[in-house]
């Protein structure tokens, strides 16, 4: 059975959607490890519930950017899972780590990508600009991580309506129930082999 880790940076809904899918069986693989943006967020707490072991690797800790990606790449290395998934997890990966992990890395984004993504574009952010552009949809994309924000292969994407009366939290709110769908159901593809990438496509096999 496969294993693999999630990055966090706060509450961890995300991630205890994952939890909850693995307990159900509806994931065939296990949750390694928790690696934390900083201390304290609940998603530690989450994963003390559920017996997942949490480490805390914070940006501020290291002298730069490829130091930081390093202590990410060894923590997932050491972890010796077979991919990584990104749960609301705000810091971009470097190169050391997409190298490592090469198409191994799902990320979750609460937008349409090539819509409302890329440096910048994160949190209340996203639905901020969604809405203030007048389109009438929105969504989540689930994809793999490259060495940019939110350019790698997508791997499924699904919608919702942008309403007249929305506001950025219920729309936040809608989508964020989007992605507690989505991720468990690629996780669960990812762990059965079932996503090839070819070139910038991701086709789902059978």
């Amino acid at each position: 059975m496969k294993t693999f880790a999630v990055l966090a940076s706060g509450n961890g809904t995300d991630f205890q959607a994952l939890i909850d899918a693995v307990q159900k069986g509806k994931i065939n693989a296990q949750i390694a490890c928790l690696i934390a943006g900083k201390p304290g967020i609940y998603a530690i707490e989450r994963a003390e519930r559920a017996g997942i072991p949490a480490k805390v690797v914070c940006k501020r800790d290291y002298p730069d950017a490829a130091a930081f990606d390093l202590a990410i790449r060894d923590a997932l290395m050491e972890a010796r899972v077979d991919f990584a998934v990104l749960a609301g997890y705000l810091s971009i990966l470097g190169e050391q780590t997409v190298r490592a992990f090469r198409n191994k890395i799902i990320n979750i984004h609460p937008a349409l990508i090539p819509s409302f993504c890329g440096m910048g574009y994160y949190g209340h952010n996203v639905h901020r600009a969604v809405l203030e552009s007048g389109v009438k949809l929105s969504g989540a994309t689930v994809h793999f991580v490259d060495e940019t924000a939110d350019t790698g292969p997508i791997i499924m994407q699904d919608t919702v309506p942008v309403l007249d009366t929305d506001t950025v939290e219920s729309l936040a709110i809608r989508v964020l129930q989007k992605e507690h769908e989505m991720l468990p159901k690629a996780v669960a593809l990812m762990a059965e082999d079932k996503l090839e990438v070819a070139g910038r496509r991701v086709i789902i096999k059978q």
